[in-house]
Order: C-alpha cells, then sequence, then structure tokens
C-alpha cells in the first residue's frame, strides 16, 4: 500500500509539473514527448535502481540513484514552490476583483508563475545538497540519580537513520564517524535504518565502525529499511560492524546502566518481526538502575512510557526537506528532539544522520547526537 501511494503520488506531482510547463512555455511536440520520456524514466527510477543494485550493476545503479533522487527533491520543492506562487496569484486575483482594480502591477504570467518556483526550487536543492554533507553534533545533559557510585558522567552517541547505501557511502560515512569519535563515547547506538543497500556495496563500511573506539560497545535497532534491504543481511552487516543487535531484548552494560531494544513493525509484513511487547521487555528490569530504550520509531508504547528513563528514536528526519516536515508532523507529532514524556521520562527524536531518497537536507540538518548521563548529587 505504501508503494502504491508513494507512486501514485509521485506520478501526479510529474502530471502537475508538465501541465505547468506546458502552459508556461507551450513546447512543441517533439519536446513534449521528450520530456513526457525523461518523467516517466524518473517515476520509475526508485524501482529500476533496485532492480540494477540486486544484479550487481553498481556503478549504473549509483548514477541513477543520483539522478533519480535529486530530480525527486527538485520536483517536490517545485511542486510546494508553485502551490505558494498558485496561492499568491488567487489572492491577487480575489483582491482584484473586490477592489474592482486591474491590479495588474502584482500579477504574475503563467511564465513568471512558472519560472519563479523553478529558480527557487534549484537554488534550494543546491543549498540542500551541501547541507547534507554537514553533520552538527547536537549535545545534550540528562540529570539522573541512577548512576552508580564513582560514575559521574557517562556519554551515549546516536546515530540514526543513516541509510548506508549507494549515496551515503563511506566518504559521508566518515564525516559521520569523525563526530562519533570526537565525542568519546562510553556507548554508541544506531537506532534504526543504518543499512539501506545490498551486502556487497557495504563490506568496506563495517570495518570502518570496527575502527571506532566504543568503551562499553556498541548496540543497535532495527528499522524499516533493515527489512526493506533484505533483514538477513542487514543483520549481517551490523553484526560485522560490531553492533549488538537488540529484538526484544535487554542488555547490562558495565553494570551503569540496562539497554532494551525492540524491532521495528514494519518486520510484520515479511513475518520476521519479534513481537515481544514494550512492557513485557521493561517491566522485569531494574527500576533503580537507568534504562535506555531504542526505538525506531517516536511512538510510546501502551502502558511502558513509565518503565523507561530515556528512549532514543529517529525514523522522521524532521522531514528532512520543508515543508515535507509539516506532512511528517502530522503522522508523527514528536518529531525531533528531546521532550519530557512523563515523570522523569524522556524521549529524544533525532533528526537523522544521513539521507533517505533525495541527497538533500532543508531546515532539517543531520545530526550525530551526544547525550550526558550526569548523576546528581547524593
Amino acid at each position: 500500500m505504501f508503494f502504491i501511494v508513494f507512486f501514485g503520488l509521485y506520478s501526479c506531482f510529474h502530471l502537475f509539473a508538465l501541465l505547468k510547463l506546458k502552459r508556461a512555455l507551450n513546447p512543441n511536440l517533439a519536446v513534449m514527448l521528450a520530456i513526457t520520456a525523461f518523467m516517466i524514466l524518473m517515476i520509475s527510477a526508485p524501482a529500476l535502481v533496485r532492480i540494477l543494485e540486486r544484479h550487481h550493476l553498481a556503478t549504473g545503479a549509483r548514477l541513477l540513484a543520483y539522478i533519480g533522487y535529486l530530480w525527486m527533491g527538485l520536483l517536490f520543492l517545485f511542486v510546494s514552490g508553485s502551490l505558494l506562487v498558485d496561492a499568491y496569484r488567487i489572492t491577487v486575483w480575489i483582491a482584484a476583483k473586490l477592489s474592482a482594480s486591474e491590479l495588474s502591477a502584482l500579477r504574475l504570467s503563467a511564465r513568471q508563475g512558472f519560472l519563479i518556483p523553478v529558480i527557487l526550487s534549484a537554488t534550494i536543492l543546491v543549498y540542500g545538497f551541501f547541507d547534507a554533507l554537514h553533520i552538527r553534533s547536537e549535545r545534550l545533559t540528562i540529570h539522573t540519580d541512577k548512576l552508580p557510585a564513582g560514575i559521574d558522567r557517562f556519554t551515549i552517541v546516536q546515530i540514526s537513520d543513516v541509510h548506508l547505501g549507494l549515496i551515503v557511502g563511506k566518504h559521508r560515512l566518515a564525516r559521520i564517524l569523525e563526530r562519533v569519535e570526537a565525542a568519546e563515547p562510553d556507548l554508541l547506538v544506531s537506532t534504526g535504518d543504518l543499512v539501506d543497500g545490498q551486502p556487497n556495496e557495504l563490506s568496506e563500511l563495517a570495518e570502518m565502525f570496527r575502527r571506532v573506539p566504543v568503551r562499553y560497545g556498541k548496540f543497535a535497532v532495527t528499522g524499516n529499511h533493515e527489512f526493506y534491504a533484505g533483514i538477513d543481511h542487514s543483520l549481517q552487516f551490523t553484526a560485522e560492524a560490531g553492533f549488538t543487535v537488540l529484538r526484544g531484548e535487554s542488555k547490562d552494560v558495565a553494570g551503569v546502566l540496562t539497554i532494551a531494544g525492540v524491532d521495528d513493525p514494519a518486520g510484520t509484513y515479511g513475518g520476521r518481526y519479534r513481537n515481544i511487547s514494550e512492557k513485557e521487555l521493561l517491566s522485569g528490569l531494574d527500576a533503580r538502575r537507568f534504562t535506555l530504550l531504542l526505538k525506531h520509531r517516536p511512538r510510546m508504547g501502551k502502558d511502558a512510557d513509565d518503565l523507561f528513563d530515556l528512549q532514543l528514536s529517529g525514523h522522521t528526519h524532521k522531514g528532512q526537506v520543508f515543508p515535507f516536515s509539516l506532512v511528517v508532523e502530522r503522522v508523527y507529532p514528536r518529531l525531533a528532539g528531546l521532550m519530557e514524556v512523563g515523570n522523569g521520562q524522556h524521549l529524544y527524536v533525532s533528526r537523522g544522520s544521513g539521507t533517505w531518497g533525495p541527497p538533500v537536507r532543508f531546515l532539517a540538518p543531520p545530526e550525530v547526537t551526544v547525550i550526558d548521563l550526569v548523576g546528581r548529587t547524593r
């Protein structure tokens, strides 16, 4: 259903742009046929990329991925800009009717109404492409009285939604891991969607993770894209990268805290989901010890919000490209950042470290999150 809706909307976006172009520039038949053929190719590009990748045609898959996904970003920005321009034109038209005046100085021609969002979209796309390469370190401090005696500070580093694959490869990963290493983590966690590609494209990236020094280990949970990319090879890569994958289970971390993690529900469609409720998972844990819950999607488990101290999530990308964030926020009201969700319990939602689809971010910069647990004076 997701893919039916996605490709249906994506096709409508292309039709909208094609009609705008025809009205503004009135190209001849040959040009229209060429543009239409290009748009059909772009609509098919996400599926064609997967087919090429699965047949180990990495160079062609990567080239088509860059072209197809940059076009996707440009098209989304163009449609958003065009709707704003249309709203302006309607406002001017209504004002002219009400005032019985032409307001000709404020009117836009069809050509202007097309070119303005094209120029604006292209500008944002270029900016967003480079902004997606600029990884930020988001630092936050959480005070707790649950750290054991002798430990005043414990540093957790979170990465999320890296989407390793054709576009997010070793150069982008190196930028992310540079931020991770600079934080000198006691614990490194990945809150899902670490993997988004085929195994032949990921082997050397596992070694990059293994070289990152972490005092007390690396832990991860599945995201929806681990299941989309193939859960078996996703788990294999994550393990080779040095992560312990928590699938409805908990682990002790050096006697300092308890970490627990759950599967993403995308696994229910393939029969590979470990369906263990958060309440069942967390209720048996020692409440006197700090409990860290890893969960890909920023939703609260039923009757479980008082059974952990901090939940780390991702998935939303904060919309990745504004104004798509306005749509994502309707589905996930807890879009990004730190929020209190109970009596001393907190949820942090990462904007994500990589990109999905267009290698572009606008008003939703990528991040590596550094969480300092600081003991309260007893």
